[in-house]
């Protein structure tokens, strides 16, 4: 099992502008200590669960083209970006551009969207019916992909379209980067995975996430796809503390910024639950670090990480 962080919030000191050297410092300090993956959100304003709506925010593609002229070895993506959000075509091209930077790190991470409030103070349209913006999904997936192949696309789709539209230079990787699609939607969502996605990523509790690989099973089933070569990704907020006492002090002392989530405990606990990850399936387990909390990253690299190598 590999093992990631996940940026969720852009807490870093008193001073918003030193923002993004934290977040810098962090993915620098991931890839020299083990971890092979490095995310961040795609959003405008801060969501609730982690913070404020007004808490200091940077745009992930923005900060992810940064990230990938500063990191040399650790896999870059957004987690993940709203389909909503861009135009597809130019998305491919914002991708492409960061796959360059990298030297062929980019995951490109994207879901259907699903925060209203942004879309409006954006001025973006939120179509009310899931299954709908899963269209979108699916469809945007399908030019971004043909634009990273074709000389010209061109496209004519129920919600885009691209008229031979040239993107020079190609991705580094080939035949492209690896397609993130995230989101659990059973009867769609993960069908779309089945059909298009190199990788899943799953937020949920354990129990529901074997429940939900074997429902991507029964999907790759139908389509077609070999299951096993999808790769199995899973987002956990952890905290990770040596002793119970540390962990009682950690919850007081974190849960001034508001009610924890996710799993807070002790290093043993944290590798009886992260074994039952490994058990299901999962190939990736992502860290959402929204407490940016440097001890449990230690804790991870030193005493989780080799027990899962």
């Amino acid at each position: 099992m590999k093992f990631g962080i996940h940026n969720p919030s852009w807490l870093y000191g008193s001073d918003p502008a030193g923002a993004f050297e934290g977040v810098k410092a962090k993915a620098q300090w991931a890839e020299t200590h083990g971890f092979t993956w490095f995310s961040v959100m795609d959003h405008l304003i801060q969501i609730g669960g982690v913070g404020a709506p007004d808490q200091p925010f940077i745009e992930g593609w923005t900060v992810l083209s940064a990230l990938a002229a500063v990191t040399s070895r650790i896999r870059l993506a957004t987690l993940c970006t709203a389909v909503g959000f861009r135009n597809p075509a130019h998305l491919a091209k914002i991708a492409a551009g960061v796959d360059l930077i990298s030297r062929g790190r980019l995951t490109l991470g994207i879901g259907a969207g699903w925060n209203q409030a942004e879309y409006r103070q954006y001025g973006w349209e939120f179509p009310e019916r899931p299954a709908v913006r899963i269209g979108q999904l699916e469809e945007a997936v399908r030019l971004v992909l043909t634009m990273w192949a074709e000389p010209r696309t061109t496209f004519l789709g129920k919600y885009f379209h691209a008229e031979a539209a040239i993107l020079e230079p190609k991705p580094v990787q080939k035949p492209h980067p690896p397609v993130m699609i995230a989101g659990g939607g059973e009867q769609l969502t993960l069908r779309v995975v089945a059909r298009l996605g190199d990788t899943c990523n799953l937020t949920v509790e354990i129990d529901q996430l074997e429940h939900k690989l074997e429902v991507l099973r029964r999907h790759c089933d139908d389509v077609g796809r070999d299951y096993d070569a999808i790769e199995k990704t899973s987002l956990l907020s952890i905290l990770l503390a040596r002793d119970d006492t540390q962990v009682a002090a950690k919850k007081q002392r974190l849960s001034a910024r508001g009610p924890l989530r996710g799993f807070t405990g002790t290093v043993s606990k944290a590798i009886d639950l992260i074994g039952r990850y490994q058990e299901a399936g999962v190939d990736l387990l992502i860290n959402s670090d929204y407490r940016n909390d440097q001890e449990t990253h230690e804790l991870m690299a030193a005493e989780i990480i080799p027990r899962f190598a």
